[in-house]
Order: C-alpha cells, then sequence, then structure tokens
C-alpha cells in the first residue's frame, strides 16, 4: 500500500511486534489497483472456531492506524464471542478510504479476498458497511452474513446491538443505585449512527433524560428530537454533567484526557474499544469511582444476531433471547470484579480468555 509524504509506513517488524503482543494468528494485507480497494484482514483466535467479524470503513490518517484499529477490534471480537457463549473466534476487517469508494465491482473483489481465506473468517457488516453491501460480497463468497432479511440473512444487527447495550446499562444501574430503573437518569449518548439511534428508543421509552452528541449534528438532531432529547456539542461531553455516559461512536474516548473530566456514575456504551489503554483506563475508571460497563460485553447483541444467521437458522427472536443474557453476564462481571478487587473490564477479560482456555485444552485432549 502507497503512503502520502505526511504518512509513517508501518514498518514489518512493528507489525509483527503487535501482532505477538496482541497474540493474533493471521494479517491479511489485500490490494486491488482497478477498483482502488486497500483491505485488512485480522484474525485474532480460532480456538473457539472459524472467526467472524464485521467490515468497517474509514478513512484513516495512514495505514499504520488502519492495522493498529484492525488488530484490536479482532481481539476485542475473540472475547465478545467467548463471554458470549459463542463457539466462533474473532475477526475483523477494514477498508481504507471514504465510503464514495464502494462499488459493486470493489465489494466483490474483497468478496474474493474472503473467498480466498478458506472459511477462516466470515464478515457482516459495520461502521459504513450495510446489508445491501453483504450482498455484493456474497456474490463471490459464501462467507458472509448480515445479508437482508428479504434474502434469509439477519438484517440491519444494530437493533440487537442497542438491545443488548440498554440491558448492560440497566444492568450496571442496578449494581450502581441498587435498581435497573433509568427514569430520570441523565444520559449521554455519544454517537447518532444505527445504534446510538436505537438505543436512544430504548432510553427514551424509560424515561431517561437524553442528551445525544455527534460530529454530525444533523443526526444528532434528529435523534434527539425522535426521542424527547437535546443535543449537546460533541466537542465538550466529558465536561457535561450526567449520571450515565454511553459512547457509541469511535474507539478510545477513555483516556488520560478524558477520565479525571468525567462527572458520572456509569460508563457503558455500545462503541469498540471504548478504552485507549485497556489496564490503565479501566483502573483509573475505578479508582474515580465511575462504573464501567466492558464493551464487548455489554454491545455483543449485534454479533450474537449475526452468528443466528452464520448457524443457518436465523431467528430474530432466537437472537433476542441470546441478547437478554447480557443483563445476568454483566452483573456477574461485576460482582467478580468486586470479589477479586479489579476492574470490571479485568473481570470480563478473565471470564472471557478462562473459556477460550478450557476449550482449547479440551481440544488437545482429543
Amino acid at each position: 500500500m502507497e503512503a502520502t509524504k505526511t504518512e509513517e509506513k508501518p514498518k514489518i517488524n512493528e507489525i509483527y511486534t503487535q501482532i505477538e503482543e496482541m497474540e493474533h494468528e493471521q494479517l491479511v494485507i489485500c490490494y486491488d489497483k482497478p477498483t482502488g480497494l486497500k483491505a485488512i484482514i485480522a484474525i485474532h483466535n480460532t480456538v473457539l472456531g472459524p472467526s467472524l467479524g464485521g467490515t468497517r470503513m474509514w478513512h484513516y490518517t495512514n495505514e499504520a492506524d488502519a492495522i493498529k484499529d484492525v488488530l484490536r477490534l479482532s481481539r476485542g471480537m475473540t472475547f465478545k464471542a467467548s463471554i458470549s457463549g459463542l463457539n466462533i473466534g474473532g475477526g475483523k476487517a477494514v477498508l481504507i478510504g471514504k465510503p464514495s469508494l464502494k462499488s459493486e465491482a470493489y465489494l466483490r473483489r474483497f468478496g474474493r479476498f474472503i473467498e480466498s481465506l478458506g472459511g477462516r473468517y466470515t464478515t457482516a457488516e459495520d461502521m459504513n458497511t450495510h446489508t445491501a453491501d453483504m450482498e455484493y460480497i456474497a456474490m463471490e463468497t459464501r462467507h458472509v452474513t448480515g445479508l437482508p432479511e428479504n434474502k434469509g440473512g439477519g438484517g440491519d444487527p444494530s437493533p440487537v446491538t442497542a438491545y443488548g447495550t440498554y440491558l448492560g446499562i440497566k444492568a450496571a444501574a442496578k449494581r450502581a443505585y441498587g435498581n435497573d430503573s433509568l427514569e430520570g437518569k441523565k444520559i449521554l449518548i455519544q454517537g447518532a449512527g444505527q445504534v446510538g439511534k436505537h438505543l436512544a428508543k430504548h432510553l427514551s421509552k424509560e424515561n431517561a433524560v437524553l442528551m445525544v452528541a455527534d460530529i454530525d449534528s444533523e443526526k444528532a438532531a434528529k435523534v434527539a428530537a425522535a426521542n424527547k432529547g437535546k443535543v449537546v456539542k460533541a466537542d465538550t461531553i466529558h465536561e457535561i454533567p450526567m449520571d450515565i455516559y454511553a459512547p457509541c461512536a469511535m474507539g478510545g474516548q477513555l483516556n488520560d484526557t478524558s477520565i479525571p473530566l468525567l462527572s458520572c456514575d456509569i460508563v457503558a456504551g455500545a462503541a469498540n474499544n471504548q478504552l485507549e489503554d485497556e489496564q490503565k483506563h479501566g483502573q483509573m475508571l475505578l479508582d474515580h469511582g465511575i462504573l464501567y460497563a466492558p464493551d464487548f460485553l455489554i454491545n455483543a447483541g449485534g454479533l450474537m444476531n449475526v452468528y443466528q444467521e452464520y448457524q443457518g437458522n436465523y431467528s430474530k427472536t432466537l437472537a433476542l433471547e441470546k441478547a437478554e443474557k447480557i443483563y445476568g453476564t454483566s452483573l456477574e462481571v461485576f460482582n467478580l470484579a468486586s470479589s477479586r478487587g479489579i476492574s470490571p473490564h479485568e473481570a470480563a477479560l478473565q471470564k472471557a480468555v478462562k473459556r477460550i482456555q478450557d476449550i482449547g485444552q479440551l481440544k488437545m485432549s482429543w
């Protein structure tokens, strides 16, 4: 892949260092000059089964950022699948560029790259990719989920993601306040995309006091207006008094700068990789008296939805039933964290890793 004069090319030894540190199995670089396709597929861990994870499209500043993102996202998918009891591994793909690059040829070429992996990776939609894109990809590979419902698929998984996140928020409220009612709670949703939009509906029905922020002010205004909420500026959100902060946009929002500014009791949202540094910032939230609902735990509803499709017997009812378990699992994680004196994020990681290790040992004994 080419790099502009202002960007740094990721050095091969640095890439291997990242792969080793995060314990990935495979990183695939894809390039097609005629369509302009630049894609990266990361397969993190396949102990529980072949990897499954969505394809994100983003105009990354440089290729090093794209590699870092796909490695972190695919790793998160491994833990998401494990803690949810799913028999799949963690994978993810990123398409480098603006959504305007997408065309039938572009997406079908990407589908051929997926097909070349022989089933080790199955894709689905993610940020800036949609069910219609999956249809084109499916013309070249059967290793795709998130197809439209009229094609036998599960359709857009974001409503199930939002539902699971909503239940995670309620579980956090139960832990923090003694009951899970969200009535009157000041909740700020950062990100007015598909998941944020559906999450706002659930919170509005409970008469929460909603605030919505997005870099696209028009999207924020629409979501706020539809759910009796108000728009707040995206660049000041961490300083706004609130009870619950729900990040539903890009990751890395919880860091050295933002955490000391937060005046909330709970952080629980659908964004992936919310902690810029997992160990450091998970502990920092704990030290600040803020209850953190691990992202890969409470945003797993979308994965549960495409997993139903992946199994070949899609049922929205079954997907929602799986998502309902997020509430109980979240309470288990909060209790485990408290009993061990660790952050909820660390407790969730330990729970997810234990299942992978147990199943790995079982397979080795065959």
